[in-house]
């Protein structure tokens, strides 16, 4: 394929290094932002003519208009397909403008600049195909294939739904937060807080500008919003009632479902298995960003197997180790552990 892209922003840029490392040329054009010359397109009409498969990755609300300036100059062995986060509105677009003359589909990865830094796993992309071009579909399946992405297929209206109550209603709920001071540098917080502190940094990092282009452009986001706070109502409306009665037993959180037998070992257990399953999530973004440096020093002509850098690397850990209050040699075995898994994985 040729891949051009229309957009250069954060999400174009990172989509743009997820197809250079996967080995495949691409140029963009943007009238505004800064493009690499090895990837800048001369002008919007030569990014057209030039490349079969256009990417649209350009903000929700100005796809319209985006749409409505290439039409013109597609053929009908062009391949076009958008990246937005909601579906209906976009997929309704792409209709409307190229209908059943040029093969496109809508999309959305599931994945961001800041998740592409730190080489997350796994990339999703839910894809919503038109009903007059099942091979664009595939051919677009493919490509994300080629990139390392699971697709996932869903109507556009099906995803707008599931990411009014996830994607949209996450973002709502940090906005809340955020605006009560839970985003603050605060001294000290409970474990409990932390998955939500970690949900914060992502909103702000990855897509907090995408905030009103979510509640504003999915269809459903309005309604999510509304069963939450109503939800929320209720609740407060229970704990104020139960404070005068003396009640509230059934406000309680459902447990985690222990065994009978030993609850602090099966408790314990649990955190257990969830705490290697983060390991092993850590190993393979590890694996990814290994890969990623070693494809770095090919560029540079420099040997993969760097021995003082290693050397560097486990007595850092050693001492990371020690403050932790671990034993220094047992961690720098894992470590040596890691670092041969690693070699492994470059076929070094």
């Amino acid at each position: 394929m040729r891949i051009g892209i229309m957009g250069y922003g954060r999400f174009g840029v990172a989509l743009g290094s997820l197809i250079r490392e996967a080995g495949h040329g691409f140029r963009a054009w943007d009238p505004v932002a800064p493009i690499p010359a090895e990837h800048q397109a001369g002008s919007l009409q030569g990014l057209v003519a030039e490349h079969d498969t256009l990417v649209l990755a350009v903000p929700v609300p100005l796809l319209g208009s985006a749409l409505g300036s290439i039409r013109p100059l597609l053929r009908p062995d062009h391949l076009v397909f958008d990246v937005g986060s909601v579906k209906v509105g976009p997929c309704g677009l792409l209709e409307t403008h190229l209908g059943a003359a040029i093969p496109h589909a809508g999309t959305h990865p599931l994945f961001g600049p800041v998740s592409l830094a730190r080489a997350e796993r796994p990339l999703r992309v839910v894809l919503c195909a038109s009903p007059h071009h099942p091979d664009a579909a595939r051919s677009i399946e493919t490509l994300f294939c080629s990139l390392g992405c699971e697709v996932l297929r869903q109507s556009p209206e099906d995803h707008d739904r599931v990411m009014a109550t996830t994607h949209a209603l996450t973002f709502f709920i940090a906005k809340g937060l955020l605006a009560v001071g839970a985003g603050a540098e605060l001294p000290f917080t409970p474990p409990s807080f932390h998955a939500i502190a970690r949900t914060l940094e992502s909103v702000r990092e990855d897509a907090g500008h995408l905030f009103a282009a979510l509640q504003n452009e999915n269809p459903f986001a309005s309604g999510a919003r509304e069963g939450l706070l109503e939800a929320l109502t209720a609740i407060h409306s229970s704990l104020a009632e139960a404070l005068k009665t003396g009640g509230g037993e059934q406000l309680s959180i459902p447990g985690l479902g222990l065994a009978t037998r030993s609850p602090a070992l099966q408790e314990a257990r649990d955190h257990i298995d969830a705490l290697d399953q983060e390991l092993v999530n850590l190993l393979a973004r590890r694996t990814e960003l290994v890969l990623r440096a070693g494809r770095a020093k090919a560029e540079l002509h420099l040997p993969i197997h760097d021995p003082e850098r290693e050397s560097a690397q486990l007595q850092a850990r050693r001492a990371w180790a020690a403050e932790a209050g671990l034993d220094a040699q047992g961690v720098e075995e894992v470590f040596r552990s890691v670092l041969r898994a690693s070699r492994v994985a470059q076929g070094k």
